[in-house]
């Protein structure tokens, strides 16, 4: 009974198999040639710059978006703070993103009087009136800005 359809054998399809392949013995070890004496695997050469950073990944890296939320929007902004150099320039856009009226800060009234008010959440959680603090701490620790009714912001002025 021969069996040379189910045979397994090595070699490509549609080829017969030479006397040599199919009777001697295939080994999976290296030649004694390459081997080592110490047994140390051979040192591996390090690939520089992989998996390559594209430029406009590296400018997310160096971006600071922060959500930006307002009381009877239905939506919500997503804002890079590193764009702006100061609180004026920062407000102005929310102003003109929102299409409202925030006001002007005052270091003893906060925003008192106006019909809206920028603040934020700090790491820490706490949600403080923006301007309390210099424009440079603001910028690194705001994690979302949410643009509050003036009357709802009363206790978070700063007297």
């Amino acid at each position: 009974m021969e069996m040379a359809g189910t045979e397994l054998r090595l070699g490509l399809p549609g080829t017969e198999p030479s006397s040599s392949t199919s009777t001697s013995k295939i080994s999976n070890k290296r030649p004694s040639s390459h081997m080592n004496n110490n047994d140390e695997p051979p040192p591996k050469t390090q690939v520089v710059g992989w998996p390559p950073v594209r430029s406009y990944r590296k400018n997310i890296l160096e971006a600071s978006y922060v959500k930006v939320s307002m009381d009877g929007a239905a939506y919500l902004r997503k804002i890079n703070l590193n764009i702006y150099k100061s609180y004026p320039q920062l407000l102005e856009a929310l102003e003109n993103m929102f299409k409202c009226s925030i006001g002007v800060y005052s270091e003893t009234e906060g925003y008192n009087g106006c019909n809206y008010v920028p603040t934020y959440e700090d790491k820490d959680g706490d949600w403080m009136l923006a301007g309390d603090v210099p424009w440079d701490m603001f910028i690194n620790s705001c994690k979302r800005l949410r643009i509050m009714k003036g009357s709802e912001a009363k206790g978070l002025a700063s007297l």
